[in-house]
């Protein structure tokens, strides 16, 4: 039972509509750049500072109901993640032609329900008891508590916003002022050197946010496989290969390059992935156990004791009710996928304990290293293999829907565990203002369900507008995808598909090394590491990629030097808050590009034509050298904004906060 408390509004209709808002657009926007880049962020604060400043034009709000704003907000972008990861393999695989908008929903929705439930029992355990960090639910928090002059954060949110947004639309894909990417290129005797950089500022910015050893290794990366393997394989391994070399026969060094990594160097990544995502599971084994003896012995304890409302979580009751209801339409879809409830019912319970398990550990990572690092990707990668190797035995090799039900298992496991990890971000965001659980878990499942509602047909935009992981005739250079890309190559290599099974070795012995590395590095105490994840996905992207995201940790760097030096901050929390303009200026810039591209893609699928937006051709300098000079000199003018933005001396109000 509870103790009857006096607390403050907290979900009310206006917070709730203004979530919902925010939750649809971070979706969008987090769909965008996981599938562009590989990577997504955490919204929790720019959904903060966007709450505090609505809600104060609205006639005020108190921090309560600004928690559960940014609570639903962040949802969206977690889910994106979920669903991106995972959702368009099944297009990869050829099972759909399309996103299904039900099938799509069903999946998003009931996987993020599940995400909040199975998180309920853990919340007491990992953020009371044992205390855990959760840097971001700890930095909304302040946010919160501060007040952190809403005005001004979303000034530099929209102006941020606004510039990435321009950039885009300036880009190939817009009005062909300047190109995507500035490279150079050339035959070496029979090897090939190369060396681009993508002119996107959403990869600079997502660098800045993840900083200089996560930029570092992700560039590693891209060097090892387009600086070593694509020079290795030209020289020696073309000779083994002759319907390969034949193919890159004629082609000028930057774009044999580009075939090269297309058919042979990317699988490197996948093989690295492989191990990473199997390394992830096997170093978070004691956390796997810690976390769900520690939930349960809550959940029983739970009711027993009288608590505060500030202390109520979902009943448990409830929630285990809530597992079995929403448990049940997933049997329904996998049987409707498969035909067979002596197949689609080991599914389902595949999925009920691979989601509890996985929700648990993304759960704990989250509270550990943050939800932005939180090794996602490898707990899908284990749920998927699982999986695949029981439908195996149940199916056998030939069966060609046993990829797609590994994929749909692996699907909803994600969702729910990125879901999870989010809940315990903002409960204990919760914690520290005093809120109440178990109406932010309502407003989670509330924003995740609405994120689910726009995932299909951004996706379909985003497909036929870009392409997605495949390149095709129309679409030579997609959005690349590289998870959902790694998930469909998993499930169908293990189904007897074909795959270039010796590279992928090649790929799983480097990311052995690569962890032999990290490990020796974390037995020295160093503050550099080499996760290996990371370092997996830089040798699957391209290059180009690679190298934005190093220098936006870099200019990271070297902001946070300037602010200490000139502000002489006496706490490591004093610091953070005072680098928090440049991290809401670089979530802003993702957030305009990425809408950019979702806009721009709508002309583009109403005319059919890539070139819709085009300028006179006698206007454009896109594919010229001039070009990539001109995008070079814009993308540093947005560097240096960003810079000038992050150290800049704080205002009066933020003076009052230290």
């Amino acid at each position: 039972m509870s103790t009857p408390t006096s607390l403050p509004p907290q979900l009310t209709a206006r917070a709730i509509v203004l979530a919902v808002v925010l939750a649809m657009i971070l979706a969008a926007a987090n769909t965008y750049l996981g599938l562009f880049a590989g990577m997504t962020i955490s919204s929790a604060i720019p959904a903060a500072v966007v709450s505090m400043a609505v809600l104060r034009v609205l006639g005020g709000g108190g921090i309560l109901e600004n928690n559960i704003v940014q609570t639903g907000g962040s949802a969206g972008a977690s889910l994106a993640s979920g669903v991106i990861f995972t959702i368009p393999a099944l297009v990869i695989l050829g099972f759909w032609d399309d996103f299904d908008f039900l099938w799509v929903v069903a999946i998003a929705a009931l996987g993020g329900i599940l995400g909040v439930l199975f998180s309920v029992p853990l919340r007491r355990s990992l953020i009371v008891d044992q205390g855990l960090a959760f840097p971001e639910g700890k930095a909304a928090a302040e946010v919160l508590r501060t007040g952190e002059n809403p005005a001004q954060g979303v000034k530099i949110l929209g102006a941020a916003a606004l510039g990435g947004g321009v950039f885009k639309l300036a880009a190939a894909s817009g009005l062909g002022l300047i190109p995507d990417t500035a490279a150079i290129a050339s035959y070496v005797g029979r090897g090939i050197a190369y060396f681009g950089t993508n002119l996107s500022p959403a990869l600079l910015a997502v660098g800045y946010i993840v900083g200089l050893n996560v930029g570092i290794v992700v560039l590693l990366g891209g060097v090892i496989s387009w600086n070593v393997a694509i020079p290795l394989y030209a020289t020696f391994g073309l000779d083994g290969n002759p319907a390969l070399a034949a193919a890159v026969a004629g082609l000028d060094a930057e774009d044999a390059a580009g075939v090269l990594w297309s058919a042979q160097i990317r699988y490197l990544g996948v093989g690295a992935m492989l191990v990473g995502g199997l390394w992830a599971l096997f170093s978070l084994r004691k956390s796997l156990l810690s976390g769900i003896k520690s939930g349960l012995a809550a959940a029983r304890a739970g009711a027993q004791t009288v608590i505060a409302d500030t202390e109520r979580d979902l009943p448990m009751k409830g929630v285990l009710i809530g597992v079995v209801l929403f448990t049940l339409p997933l049997l329904a879809l996998y049987q409707n996928i498969v035909g067979s409830f002596a197949v689609s019912i080991p599914m389902t319970i595949i999925m009920i304990v691979a989601g509890f398990l996985f929700c648990s550990v993304s759960a704990y990572m989250a509270g550990l290293v943050g939800t932005s690092n939180n090794p996602v990707s490898g707990i899908t990668i284990g749920t998927i293999l699982f999986s695949a190797a029981v439908l195996l035995v149940l199916m056998g090799p030939s069966s060609a829907t046993g990829p797609v039900a590994a994929i749909m298992i692996g699907a909803v496991v994600c969702c729910a565990a990125c879901i999870a990890g989010d809940n315990l971000q903002d409960l204990k965001c919760g914690y520290l203002v005093g809120a109440t659980p178990w109406r932010q878990q309502v407003m989670l499942a509330i924003g995740a369900c609405a994120s689910a509602l726009v995932m299909a047909p951004v996706l379909n935009l985003l497909a036929r507008a870009y392409g997605i992981g495949v390149p095709t005739e129309a679409h030579p250079d997609p959005l690349i995808a590289p998870q959902a890309t790694l998930m469909a190559s998993v499930a169908r290599g293990l189904f007897g598909g074909s795959l270039p099974w010796a590279t992928i070795g090649v790929g799983a012995a480097l990311g052995a090394v690569i962890i032999a590395v990290d490990e020796v590095l974390k037995a020295k105490g160093a503050k550099f590491r080499m996760p290996v994840l990371a370092a997996a996905v830089g040798i699957y992207l391209p290059l180009e990629l690679s190298v934005p995201i190093f220098l936006g940790g870099l200019l990271a760097w070297f902001c946070d030097r300037v602010l200490k030096a000139n502000t002489r901050a006496a706490t490591a929390e004093e610091a953070e808050r005072m680098g928090r303009k440049g991290m809401l200026f670089a979530a802003g810039v993702i957030t305009g590009e990425a809408l950019t591209g979702i806009l721009i893609a709508i002309p583009i699928v109403v005319a059919g034509r890539a070139d819709v937006l085009a300028l006179p051709a006698e206007y454009r300098i896109g594919q010229s050298a001039a070009g990539e000079w001109v995008g070079l000199a814009a993308l540093a003018a947005l560097a240096y904004w960003l810079y000038r933005t992050a150290t800049a001396a704080p205002g009066a109000s933020e003076s009052r906060h230290r």
